[in-house]
């Protein structure tokens, strides 16, 4: 019955996630634009026009499923825009992002199988990223 409930909960949940697909992309592309464009450019290519502030140049983020071996890593892109695992958290130069860590929550199946509380609006920022890989 167990195996059930779960295989039952992750394809609801994938189907509410698969639903909101058109409203993450819109969410998504916005809070890129605000949060992200300033230094990683509107194309997110890394040239906005903070970058030349920052005494290095942000990366290319429509190559980051190049740069993976031509996958997408998106747990680990969402660990870097939330600071989980971003290097050099203290030197870094990428800011926190706490009202992307705000509000509505949905269930994000992993990697490992677990299904996790997430924020919908991290999870969108990291479609919209995955949507503009070249």
């Amino acid at each position: 019955m167990r195996p059930f409930m779960i295989a039952a909960g992750m394809a609801l949940t994938l189907g509410i996630l698969a639903g909101c697909e058109p409203q993450d992309a819109l969410s998504g592309r916005n809070d890129f634009q605000t949060y992200c464009a300033g230094c990683h450019g509107t194309d997110a290519t890394g040239g906005g026009p903070l970058a030349r502030d920052l005494g290095l140049q942000p990366p290319d983020l429509t190559l980051i499923s190049r740069r993976n071996g031509g996958a997408f890593p998106f747990t680990r892109v969402m660990s870097v825009i939330d600071g989980y695992t971003r290097k050099n958290q203290h030197g870094s130069k990428m800011p926190a992002f706490g009202p992307l860590l705000e509000g509505p929550k949905v269930m994000l199946p992993y990697d490992n199988g677990a299904v996790t509380p997430t924020p919908a609006a991290l999870v969108a920022l990291a479609r919209y990223l995955e949507s503009i890989q070249r």
